[in-house]
């Protein structure tokens, strides 16, 4: 019987060449995460129904449009009609259907500015529940336009020895706390940037034929 041999492994020259490996395509940046708008639309909700059910009450049952007033603790509350053509405090009152129109107007760009900006920005629960504060009140107020073609008032306080002229409404309010909470926000901070390290210059670089010796 022939002794078999062992095989002689095969040369580098002669072994098949490793498969080249495609490079990975790089990962597509994660889109910028955005604010959940849920917290801010439960309270606008909250405030538009409260405001609207509210001023139901007072001018279809109470009928305060045609009683005028009516003391609940005089003079701190006091329910006092007025229909509100303007703006608040009466700015900006007209009759004319122009100026209903541009108030209207107004309202809803401000309410999609607000929506817009705090769901582009990484903004916090207290933001979101002050920009639900000032939505929930404007859109209470532009309804309240198309259907009277002005906004009730009829929430009224004094105090001691002075009477208040003027009456507002809880959407009123609304307004008024969401505004200044979004005032109020803190801004954050943006991350510092690494400083840059300074490169070497050539001079400075001993293995460099062109430095200069000491």
């Amino acid at each position: 019987m022939q002794q078999e041999l062992p095989l002689d492994p095969p040369s580098p020259a002669t072994a098949p060449a490793p498969k080249a490996r495609r490079p990975r395509a790089p990962k597509k940046p994660a889109p910028p995460a955005r604010t959940d708008m849920r917290l801010a639309a439960w309270v606008a909700a909250l405030i538009f129904v409260m405001d609207q059910a509210l001023k139901y009450w007072v001018v279809h049952v109470m009928q305060l449009d045609r009683v005028r007033e009516i003391d609940v603790l005089p003079p701190w509350l006091n329910l006092r009609m007025a229909w509100n053509q303007g703006v608040n405090f009466g700015l900006m009152a007209s009759d004319t259907d122009v100026t209903k129109w541009i108030l209207i107007a107004v309202a809803l760009a401000i309410v999609a500015w607000v929506w817009i900006w705090i769901w582009r920005a990484d903004a916090g629960r207290f933001a979101r529940v002050a920009a639900g504060l000032l939505i929930g009140g404007a859109l209470g107020n532009v309804i309240d336009r198309l259907l009277y073609g002005a906004v009730a008032d009829f929430l009224n306080m004094s105090l001691p020895g002075w009477q208040n002229p003027y009456s507002f409404n809880v959407a009123d309010i609304a307004i008024f706390a969401g505004a200044i909470g979004l005032v109020l926000v803190p801004q954050k901070k943006e991350p510092e940037k690494p400083a840059r390290k300074p490169r070497a210059r050539p001079s400075d670089n001993p293995r460099d034929g062109t430095g200069k010796s000491s």
